[in-house]
């Protein structure tokens, strides 16, 4: 790991002197997570990143985490904080929340080469629950509004198939976070909720299962998402491009420079994480697009 890191480093502080010179204006560098899990189990899969990015960036760098996704969203836009790992549909949130005061810049590949992952309505596997349609005046909970996978794309593509969840389902919740709604299914509180998954060994339901929370078997899914882009590592766009630059080499070695750290940070003994690609606002625009229709659809 020391000699990954010391090669890193090299990397970055043969950037030009000039580069560096937002240092002194940002002496801590704040980056965000979201909502996904509870807050002690976020906090520790980041910790050995924020420790890499310390080391890589030459400055105190800490972890911001909020109760729902919209806090880390409106902090980036209030300027508390400097980048953040968004979904999809928070990014656009945050874009359109700054007036397009965001720029994306990485997101995370699988080793199979895609850089999508699915929404999944989830169920106990001994419910009578297997399709959509065993639902109908069921509780269906959704995530966060500002969540992807848990709210924005089952939402749409729903209405799209014929299913309005404002008069399908008998109840549709927000449970405040993926593993609260899994949670709530296999505790009997909701009958199906909207999470997501990488692919078949990597997503919410499998880490619960690694982290004792819910049991091998508890819960099965009975609807998926078309793909879903990955959402970006974002930065905001008034700072220092400098500062930026830094952040993205930074990130973008963290396979290699930092691989435990990568590792735990992207779901440990269950990732299937290979490391980050580029990305531009172009790729996110449909989501923008999704997210209007919605909003029009909560207006009328």
């Amino acid at each position: 790991m020391r000699l990954f890191i010391t090669t890193a480093l090299v990397a970055l502080t043969a950037l030009p002197a000039l580069a560096q010179d937002w240092k002194t204006d940002y002496r801590i560098v704040r980056f965000g997570i979201l909502s996904g899990e509870n807050e002690s189990d976020r906090i520790a899969r980041y910790t050995p990143f924020e420790k890499y990015l310390e080391t890589a960036l030459g400055v105190d760098v800490e972890i911001f985490t909020a109760g729902n996704y919209d806090g880390v969203v409106q902090a980036l836009a209030a300027n508390q904080i400097e980048f953040a790992f968004l979904g999809s549909s928070a990014y656009a949130a945050a874009y359109t929340a700054s007036n397009g005061g965001m720029i994306p810049l990485l997101t995370s590949q699988q080793l199979d080469g895609s850089t999508g992952y699915f929404s999944i309505i989830s169920v106990r596997c001994d419910s009578p629950y297997k399709t959509i349609d065993d639902l109908k005046g069921k509780t269906l909970a959704f995530a966060d509004p500002d969540s992807t996978s848990g709210y924005a794309v089952p939402l749409y593509n729903l209405v799209q198939q014929g299913y309005d969840p404002a008069t399908f389902f008998g109840a549709t919740p927000f449970s405040g976070s993926h593993e609260a709604g899994v949670q709530g299914v296999v505790n009997g509180q909701f009958d199906a909720a909207a999470t997501y998954i990488n692919n078949d060994i990597n997503g919410i339901p499998q880490r619960m299962v690694t982290k004792g929370m819910i049991k091998e078997g508890e819960v099965c899914w009975i609807w998926t998402s078309p793909e879903i882009t990955s959402g970006p590592f974002t930065a905001r766009a008034n700072l220092p491009q400098g500062l930026i630059d830094t952040m993205k080499a930074a990130v973008m070695a963290t396979p290699t420079a930092a691989p435990d750290a990568f590792k735990e940070m992207s779901g440990a003994d269950n990732s299937t994480a290979l490391g980050y690609v580029g990305v531009n606002h172009d790729r996110y625009q449909w989501i923008i697009d999704m997210r209007d229709w919605l909003s029009a659809q909560r207006r009328s």
